[in-house]
């Protein structure tokens, strides 16, 4: 019986009971060894007779076998894999072990266990226990908590149980504290109903309420050698144990001891591996009528994680060293096990339990879990006699660290294989990798230092290793907005002699490009630009990388439709091959490009989703730059006080980690609210803050010369420097829509009546072309204020009602109140109503699937692509039909969904 913990309880009765209902949860039950987690995940399965379980667990000795918790969990239901999609199907097999796996997976297998969950939930609910999370290897956190973030409405229920220490990803959380004295009372007169006196005291003050204390230290305080110091509390519960199995023959603690080390109690397993150390089965009972172990079919288990420890403190080195033997050459067919207990055995170097683990690290590279393979290559140094060879896998340590984002570890690895690897490998990756840690820690200027000093030294004996290191410190540089350290690496890479078969003639041309357009502006550098997006709209999926760079460099020249056309059919790839580190990326210039064309709403879909896919693959210094649009969106929309959240967390993204874009958008974000509401002061101010700040050579600041300007000219300023910025830049990139706004530009700040009007035309016929509906109303309503003032309200009427009817649909709410007052000053009434749009109703996720159904997408197609169940899909349908007022699939075909 469970006491005190009746909120917990009615908090997993309320998600049993959705589940039950078709919807789906997840919570993270956390708190101190024995404080009563695996106790509620027992009772939550008691209370789930109805529904299926899955019921894993995280070992300690298992922390480093990728997937190895997963298997755990799904052992039971591999069998449904063929239900999958194949790619999925595939990706899941590699990362169990029961098929070759490749790095490219590691997406693919979170989506493959979402849908698996999703097909075991489809005749009854589904219930999964994850007991000792905080030793879940990281590819099985990983993925189980990208399953339980996009998990909804499957009918799936998903707990963990977790030490403090274990990173639940956002997902909720309980933490349990210890029991009150009512019910810690109640708990040790249920365990112990005779105990009385200063002992009874000694114990409740003692355990402070936690459940495991309540009931074992009873077992153990009336022995003689109980220690009545004061302990913390972990470390009384172990000698707790410690005394019970101290109680027990050398056979059974030997046989416990076997269980301890055999990682995923297989009691077939531990059977032979007793067998080989002269142990009888008998002595494994022994155990079990002790309560130490409970085995349940053919799994034994501890009857709490610190007996484990117990056992192994108990033990002796020597008897460590013979079962770990013993269980190697039981483990055969299980390699990464077998390499394991191969290094726990060594005594000294031994390069066959080294070898053993390379070859796990290489295995686990494959299947994307970088921290795994970071440790097996640094076990595998320590034990490794050649000098050289030590130094090649210290080194291999410090790349898998740097890729899982460990950089102290990365750093202390590199460091101590700097004076083992050859002095090619010194000169060409220990630059790169001090780099890449240097701006993982926060220090981008000495990154560049030693990208630049690394080029210097193997440009004699390797061109393209040397060019490499040059545009990596360019790119690095622009990410920073660093102009002076991005031209000088430009200088340097223009200086190297790189020849066509060095391969890096696209990547050049890109840095050259950048650095072109600080040092002599537009007109130098866009035509190199456009090149770059010309080749790239020609690439095959195969150099996804170079479409994606080529989608940036659209953006640069104003082409917002192919940088958007380039960019969809990258993130399409993207979506196929399971890579969502590149389709994160991808989503800054896919939301950039639908915010320049006025699809505000598909804009506000990507960047979210954006948000969400750079915190599931770990790439968090994506985030400023999507919370920085979602802020410029909120700006032209009027909602003060989301622009408000979302620009300050764009703000400490960028104190974080000192990435540019993200700061650019959220200050252009603020000024356009101010513009918006009147505030042209203001407006003014903060722009030209921008420009004196980092931020000042993004591309952000050319198209927010045109606020600055109206912002001006309504204060009565000149603006000649913002003009000509704007006017270079639009001039050089040859875009219809650029020269429209440059003359409104220009309109705004002529004072002669006639050649203003003469302006305004011009941007009215030049934004006939259509395509950029926001610049477009924009123009007309500044138009349209000037023919009223001027007194040709007729003509004005006609611009403001289509600027009003322009911003109504963009919800641009404080420029359509503008437009709708100027309009009913030039004498119009009879306003356009500002109907509601049924897709403003939507959320950005029912948006896209909406989208994709009336493309003909089915359920299951539609989940693939959004890494989603079909039965989530399902339900955002159906809570999207009533607000679109349609009641079948088909029926969407028929609506503009634009």
């Amino acid at each position: 019986m469970l006491r005190g913990r009746e909120s917990e309880q009615q908090a997993i009765d309320v998600l049993l009971d959705q589940a039950r209902a078709g919807r789906s949860g997840a919570l993270v039950l956390g708190g101190e060894p024995g404080i009563g987690k695996t106790a509620l995940l027992t009772y939550a399965g008691e209370r789930a007779q109805d529904m299926r379980v899955l019921r894993g667990l995280g070992v300690e000795t298992e922390a480093d076998i990728p997937y190895a918790s997963l298997h755990l969990l799904l052992r039971g239901a591999l069998g449904h894999l063929e239900a999958l999609p194949e790619p999925q199907a595939a990706a899941l097999a590699g990362a169990l072990g029961l098929a070759p796996a490749r790095a490219d997976d590691r997406f693919h297998v979170g989506v493959a266990v979402l849908s698996l969950l999703a097909e075991l939930a489809e005749d009854r609910p589904l219930l999964c226990l994850v007991d000792d999370a905080h030793w879940l290897d990281q590819a099985s956190a990983g993925v189980l908590r990208f399953a339980a973030h996009r998990l909804h409405a499957e009918g799936v229920v998903m707990l963990f149980g977790a030490r403090d220490g274990f990173d639940p990803g956002g997902l909720p959380e309980r933490r349990l504290s210890g029991l009150d004295d009512r019910s810690a009372a109640q708990v040790l007169a249920d365990a112990a109903p005779g105990l009385t006196g200063s002992t009874r005291l000694k114990i409740l003050e003692e355990s402070a309420g936690n459940p495991l204390a309540l009931l074992e230290l009873p077992r153990t305080a009336d022995l003689p050698f109980y220690d009545h110091s004061p302990l913390p509390l972990p470390e009384r519960l172990r000698l707790a144990y410690a005394a019970r199995v101290g109680r027990l023959p050398q056979a059974a603690r030997t046989a416990l001891l076997v269980t301890a080390l055999a990682d995923d109690g297989d009691l077939n397993v531990i059977t032979k591996a007793c067998a080989a150390l002269g142990i009888e089965p008998a002595a494994l009972g022994a155990a079990e009528r002790a309560e130490l172990v409970t085995i349940t079919g053919r799994q034994v288990r501890f009857a709490h994680p610190l007996m484990r420890a117990a056992v192994f403190q108990l033990s002796t080195y020597d008897l460590r060293l013979a079962v770990h033997r013993t269980l190697a050459a039981l483990l055969a067919d299980r390699p990464d096990r077998r390499a394991w207990h191969l290094a726990a055995a060594a005594t000294g170097p031994d390069e066959a339990a080294a070898q053993a683990l390379e070859d796990m690290a290489g295995r686990a590279a494959d299947r994307g879990a970088s921290v795994s393979a970071c440790t097996a290559f640094e076990r595998a140094a320590e034990l490794s006699q050649d000098e050289e060879l030590k130094g090649r896998r210290l080194l291999s340590a410090a790349v898998h660290a740097t890729e899982a984002g460990q950089s102290q570890r990365a750093q202390r690895l590199v460091e101590a294989a700097t004076a083992l690897v050859p002095a090619t490998s010194a000169r060409t990756t220990l630059p790169k990798l001090r780099a890449r840690i240097a701006l993982d820690q926060g220090a981008p200027h000495l990154a560049h230092d030693l990208l630049l000093k690394g080029a210097a030294d193997v440009a004699g004996d390797d061109r393209a290793a040397a060019g490499l290191m040059l545009v990596e410190a360019a790119r690095n540089a622009n990410r920073f907005g660093d102009a002076g350290r991005l031209v000088e690496a430009a200088d340097r890479l223009r200086e190297l002699d790189l020849r066509p078969e060095d391969d890096l003639d696209l990547a050049r041309q890109a840095a050259l490009g950048t650095a072109l357009l600080l040092t002599e502006g537009p007109a130098a550098a866009l035509p190199i630009m456009r090149e770059l997006v010309s080749k790239g709209s020609r690439i095959t999926p195969e150099m996804n990388s170079r479409r994606i760079n080529a989608s940036y460099f659209a953006l640069q020249t104003g082409d917002f439709q192919a940088a958007g056309e380039i960019a969809r059919a990258a993130a399409d790839e993207c979506r196929t091959s399971g890579e969502l580190g590149k389709l994160a990326v991808l989503h800054i210039t896919l939301a950039t490009s639908e915010i320049f064309l006025g699809r505000f709403t598909d804009a506000t879909v990507t960047a979210t989703e954006g948000l969400h896919l750079t915190a599931e693959t770990g790439r968090p210094s994506r985030a400023g730059c999507m919370r920085g649009m979602l802020a410029w969106i909120a700006a032209a929309r009027g909602d003060v006080d989301r622009c408000a959240e979302l620009a300050a967390a764009a703000h400490e993204h960028y104190d974080a980690n000192g990435i540019v874009n993200g700061l650019a958008w959220a200050q252009w974000a603020r000024a356009l609210l101010d513009l918006g509401r009147g505030r042209h002061a203001e407006a003014l101010d903060r722009l030209e803050a921008a420009l004196a700040g980092p931020a000042r050579h993004q591309f952000q600041t050319v198209h927010f010369a045109p606020d600055q300007i109206e912002a001006a000219a309504r204060l009565g300023l000149p603006a000649d420097r913002p003009l000509r910025r704007y006017e270079a830049w639009a001039e050089a990139s040859g875009q219809t829509w650029a020269q429209a706004v440059l003359h409104r530009c220009r309109a705004l700040l002529e004072p002669d009546g006639e050649r203003a009007h003469d302006h305004f035309r011009t941007a009215v016929r030049l934004h006939a072309g259509g395509g950029h509906p926001w610049e477009s109303a924009r123009t007309a309503l500044v138009y349209g204020e000037r023919l009223r003032r001027d007194r040709h309200k007729s003509a004005a009427r006609a611009q403001l009602r289509a600027a009003l009817e322009t911003f109504q649909r963009l919800g641009a709410r404080p420029w359509a109140e503008r437009a709708g007052n100027e309009l009913r000053a030039a004498g119009d009434t009879g306003l356009v109503a500002a109907g509601a749009d049924a897709l403003s109703a939507l959320s950005p996720q029912e948006l896209q699937i909406v989208r994709l159904a009336a493309a003909g997408r089915t359920n299951k197609e539609i989940g693939a692509q959004l890494f989603l169940s079909p039965k989530t899909v399902s339900y955002h349908l159906y809570r999207a039909f009533p607000k679109l007022n349609v009641t079948s699939r088909a029926q969407l075909a028929g609506l503009d969904l634009a």
